[in-house]
């Protein structure tokens, strides 16, 4: 199987790959710090691009990929007057970063394993290696930038992290770092201090209602040219996406490509039942959910079931659980946490996450999964009923 062929983590079924994309929104103060660096003449050789996972991380990073590449210079930029990160769609730094061929860029990902023929669970350090050849390759071109993108670092073993680390103390002559992590505190502290850190934030709420209908509106486009069919969300439906999202792009992106709003009314409709949903709906729902060949459904419902747990702890600690996607969830929310100790409710969502990923290890039928969460929480439910 070629590079161009192994099949990428981040990618979000149709949706086009944050290096496909060539619009970015919510995030103009990150972006404005990397411009500013580079048109200063002073450009840290290392940036550590920190934040929740879905919020634009690998978007920004080769939007400055392709800008670096495209410009070169600062005096180019200026002179074809830049004013942000954009480059033109047409331009040959664009098309090639796109499809993933560009000379001077290389992404550093976890790996294809052909035994398995999976992706592997971490970053080796054979693939952090490759930066030592990539630099030696690419160094006949007197000047040209070099940039390296990790995608992401917190999926690095340890050896993997050191041979970073080397990488990082040692940076060639307009070699450039992008390195992404979603939890930045589990990095070794010393590739944190190599690196200048740019700390992102949660998109609000038009920004992601937009984001959706610009991805979606380029996967129809693929998708016809290709002469297949898909499926794009309501427009009423996007604001309700926006928020299960909690801020990520990628997130509601996710939860629209695997049918989960509607899973999630579902849902939704059972949990404000509690203690008593109906049994004939709740047969039915864990059949669907947790049917043999349906896995990625199985795990939208679950991070789903999660996200509402999360809601009615935040309602039960008074803060704002955010508006009602089913009629009577805030209610619902609070009912049931003004109904019995709130560290019950914490208590069994944390079982609730073991008990799911014991099942998976252990490869338990996922409908009786279903069923005993919903044991589980109608059992705390009628404690607080006084059942």
């Amino acid at each position: 199987m070629s590079e161009t062929e192994i099949p990428e983590s981040d990618r979000l079924g149709e949706y086009p790959h944050p290096r496909e994309t060539a619009g970015f929104r919510g995030q103009a103060e990150a972006e404005r710090a990397l411009f500013d660096a580079f048109m200063s003449g002073r450009m840290q050789h290392a940036w550590l691009l920190t934040g929740p996972k879905g919020i634009g991380k690998a978007t920004l990073a080769y939007r400055m990929a392709r800008f670096v590449l495209h410009y070169g210079s600062a005096e180019a930029a200026r002179a074809a007057g830049a004013r942000d990160l954009s480059v033109p769609e047409t331009s040959r730094a664009f098309h090639q970063i796109a499809a993933g061929s560009h000379p001077n860029l290389l992404t550093v990902r976890r790996p294809w394993d052909e035994k398995t023929k999976k992706l592997k669970t971490v970053i080796t350090v054979d693939e952090v290696r490759r930066i030592g050849h990539f630099f030696a390759l690419t160094a006949a071109e007197r000047g040209a930038w070099r940039v390296v993108v990790i995608d992401s670092a917190d999926e690095m073993n340890t050896n993997a992290a050191n041979a970073l680390l080397k990488a990082l103390e040692e940076p060639p002559a307009n070699g450039l770092f992008l390195v992404l992590s979603h939890q930045p505190g589990r990095l070794l502290p010393t590739i944190r201090s190599r690196c200048r850190t740019l700390r992102m934030t949660p998109l609000g709420l038009d920004d992601i209602v937009t984001l959706i209908a610009d991805a979606e509106g380029q996967a129809e486009e693929r998708a016809n040219e290709q002469r297949r069919k898909f499926s794009a969300t309501p427009e009423a439906d996007r604001p309700a996406l926006a928020h299960l999202a909690e801020g990520s792009a990628g997130r509601a992106l996710s939860i629209a490509g695997s049918g989960g709003l509607a899973l999630y009314k579902e849902l939704a409709s059972l949990l404000v039942q509690l203690p008593r949903p109906d049994i004939a709906a709740l047969h039915a729902f864990a059949d669907k959910a947790g049917k043999r060949g349906a896995g990625e459904t199985y795990e939208t419902m679950i991070e789903l079931l999660t996200h509402w747990l999360q809601r009615l702890v935040r309602a039960g600690a008074g803060l704002d659980p955010g508006p009602d996607i089913v009629a009577g969830e805030g209610a619902a929310m609070q009912r049931l946490a003004a109904g019995g100790s709130l560290d019950r409710w914490v208590e069994v969502w944390e079982k609730i996450s073991q008990m799911t990923a014991r099942g998976e290890a252990l490869n338990t039928d996922r409908k009786l999964v279903i069923l005993n969460v919903f044991s589980m929480l109608e059992a705390v439910a009628s404690e607080g009923a006084g059942a």
